[in-house]
């Protein structure tokens, strides 16, 4: 018997509730919008249905993914199972200055409920089109803001530990890194914010600021994942590669942006191949050019994993 199969017998015992997509293209599940069928895909709605589905795959081939805004995935598919945390949306105050994300909350929504809270200190994540989870994993950030300047604690499950709570100094948050870039079993259920008093008004008004600028600056009517490449110690990396020329350079359905040359984006039928060809070409005229090792951003989903 396959492991999906396996998996399907013992899902229906001990999580009979949880939905459960097979043979599901991850196009639909990446920003990129590219991506063949993962084995099985599930989409636990809470806290306690993630963490018992994490104790009932220990043995099976799995990953943890968002809303796939940093994701590439393979065009052959991946033998896995996907657990995605988008469904896992919920977003409640837990204090006169603190917020409680579950792992799959949009940061959109969440800055959203922080301004409608009169809670300033997030509007720099209402563009960033992730999910708490991942967004506290790379430490994501915007326009001088980071995720490291509001997480209060982590909830946390582990293979050898379950469920556990991170404070702010044991998460070890540095430029798109945090403790969980070394501790790829851990997974982020949920996390505290601690944010600042402020007026709606004038929350609004700098996040309607915000969103003005990356319209004009990124190239928002494709599908992308975002910044492709992590900024290099002195320089931009899109800058790197506009003076390289690369602006609009295309390899099948994967381009340049013209817009702005630090995102790839699909132009139409981009294949993971391509984007990955595009990757591989911008980093060697780069480091030709300028002596410069561009490290990208995206994730490649593995096509398999063990268990943990």
């Amino acid at each position: 018997m396959s492991w999906y199969e396996t998996f399907d017998n013992a899902q229906a015992r001990s999580l009979p509730g949880l939905r459960v997509l097979k043979e599901e293209p991850m196009s639909r599940h990446t920003t990129f919008r590219i991506g063949g069928p993962a084995r099985r895909l599930a989409l636990p709605e809470t806290e306690e249905e993630l963490t018992t589905l994490l104790n009932l795959v220990r043995e099976f081939p799995y990953t943890v993914i968002g809303n796939g805004s940093n994701l590439l995935a393979p065009d052959e598919g991946v033998d896995l199972l996907v657990i995605s945390t988008a469904a896992m949306d919920r977003v409640e105050q837990t204090g006169e200055r603190t917020i409680r994300a579950l792992a799959g909350a949009s940061l959109a929504g969440t800055a959203v409920r922080a301004r409608d809270l009169g809670l300033a200190g997030f509007a720099f994540a209402h563009g960033i089109p992730g999910t708490l989870g991942g967004a506290v994993v790379m430490n994501a950030g915007a326009y001088g803001g980071e995720m490291c300047q509001a997480v209060r604690r982590v909830g946390v499950w582990t293979p050898d530990q379950g469920a556990i709570i991170l404070e702010t100094e044991e998460l070890k948050f540095g430029y798109r890194r945090s403790v969980f870039s070394g501790w790829p079993e851990a997974v982020v259920l949920w996390a505290e914010l601690e944010l600042t008093p402020g007026d709606r008004e004038v929350i609004r008004a700098e996040m309607e600021d915000l969103g003005r600028r990356r319209r004009s600056k990124q190239p928002l009517e494709y599908p992308s994942a975002g910044s492709t490449f992590k900024r290099p110690e002195g320089y931009f990396a899109g800058t790197l590669i506009d003076q390289c020329g690369l602006k609009g350079y295309r390899i099948g359905g994967a381009q340049v942006s013209e817009k702005h040359a630090g995102f790839i984006i699909n132009a139409g039928g981009a294949t993971c191949a391509d984007v990955l060809a595009l990757i591989h070409y911008v980093q060697k005229t780069v480091y030709e050019a300028a002596g410069v090792t561009l490290e990208p951003e995206v994730r490649l989903l593995k096509t398999e994993r063990a268990g943990v």
